[in-house]
């Protein structure tokens, strides 16, 4: 079971992976960071996506419906932004604790192949060992 730093350095090896990170939702805080950071400052793309992703972990239209989760799942399994060159990939990670954190993959959007991306995300957030 990986840790974080060897789930981003995995992230980092799908084609067109320019940056990832783990992040915690509330705080805003990146909780590791591999490859380059969207805009050049990891912090504020951290508190950025993280504003992005409280937003729709909060959002009571976007809600699983009564009983369809066992109260430590996120509510949203995954966020995905395009951009005229980029994708970005934000999955929600399960914890037993509060699933308060999501991985943040940045895709060049012509290298990179969004549907292989969100399987291997899926399975990294699966995998990943926080603590």
């Amino acid at each position: 079971m990986p840790g974080i730093d060897e789930s981003l350095l995995e992230a980092m090896r799908l084609p067109g992976a320019r940056g990832a990170s783990l992040v915690d939702w509330i705080s805003g805080l990146a909780l590791g960071a591999a490859g380059e950071a969207p805009g050049g400052d990891p912090e504020a793309a951290a508190a950025e996506t993280a504003e992005l992703a409280r937003h729709a972990a909060e959002s009571g239209s976007l809600a699983p419906a009564e009983g369809a989760t066992t109260g430590r799942e996120p509510p949203v399994a995954d966020l995905i932004v395009t951009t005229a060159d980029s994708y970005h990939l934000l999955r929600f990670v399960s914890t037993p604790f509060d699933s308060t954190v999501f991985l943040h993959l940045w895709l060049d959007r012509h290298d990179g192949n969004l549907a292989l991306a969100r399987i291997r995300l899926a399975e990294l957030a699966d995998r990943l060992v926080l603590g």
